[in-house]
């Protein structure tokens, strides 16, 4: 599934191909969303953002397109009045301006809702504060790590959580513990403040810089600000901060990769 850098990108792909030109074109396959698509044509989209993994388009009159592509879901970009053949992915929803398309292929958690409905949703109500949130600090995920809900959560499951951090996933809580030098049983109970610092810090600059960079592989090429992996997927390779063979285990139902000689 994708995690939230991904599915920024995502949103920020999807605004830039439909510019501020207004709707030609709504369809829904959805019977229940189909009431909706006549009201749509002449809006524009004002924006496109992200809650964690779900994305959020905002139409000008008001009313928000929900969409969250769990494991099947993807978004394409299409010229308009193009319908693509190389796919057998189904077609749930599509927005067409005079040049583009953009095109959402096989999820099913699809809705639109006006700002009271918004509000309420209970995915949204559920979620923590996202972690590509340039407000959310890192002494507001100190407190959160400290809170009687998440610190006695081993941390390899908490990262996992939407209701703690929204947006992480699998490759960004191996990225976060190995920056951290910590091990998915640690909980955040038993850090001392330089750890639990060290973590916080983690847990907010690993998925930003995987947002800004990843996929742009010369960028601050020279700085070491390029997001690459250092542990997910490098099984048997040596790790880069003292040179232990990388090592593939499950923590929480899912792959986990991890340093033996850092991570203590």
């Amino acid at each position: 599934m994708p995690e939230g850098p991904e599915i920024k990108r995502a949103a920020d792909t999807l605004k830039a191909a439909m510019g501020d030109l207004p709707i030609t074109r709504a369809w829904f396959a959805f019977p229940r969303l189909q009431p909706f698509a006549p009201g749509l044509i002449g809006q524009r989209i004002e924006k496109i953002d992200t809650r964690g993994k779900a994305l959020l388009t905002w139409f000008s009159q008001g009313l928000v397109l929900y969409s969250h592509n769990q494991l099947y879901g993807v978004w394409r970009v299409v010229k308009a009045g193009e319908t693509p053949t190389d796919t057998k992915r189904d077609l749930r929803v599509r927005l067409e301006n005079a040049e583009r398309a953009i095109l959402l292929y096989s999820a099913s958690e699809i809705a639109i809702l006006n700002a009271d409905e918004l509000a309420a949703h209970p995915f949204l109500l559920r979620i923590g504060p996202d972690a590509l949130d340039l407000n959310l600090t890192v002494a507001e995920v100190i407190e959160r790590l400290s809170s009687p809900r998440f610190s006695g959560r081993q941390l390899g499951s908490l990262l996992l959580d939407q209701s703690f951090i929204a947006g992480l996933g699998n490759y960004l809580r191996v990225e976060i513990l190995w920056q951290a030098q910590l091990l998915p049983q640690h909980k955040a109970r038993d850090l001392g403040a330089d750890r639990l610092h060290a973590l916080a810090e983690a847990i907010l600059a690993i998925p930003r810089l995987s947002y800004a960079t990843r996929g742009q592989g010369d960028i601050n090429q020279h700085h070491g600000a390029v997001f690459r992996f250092r542990v997910f997927h490098r099984a048997g390779k040596p790790c880069e901060r003292c040179g232990q063979l990388i090592e593939k285990t499950t923590f929480a139902s899912r792959p986990f990769y991890w340093c033996p000689g850092c991570q203590a």
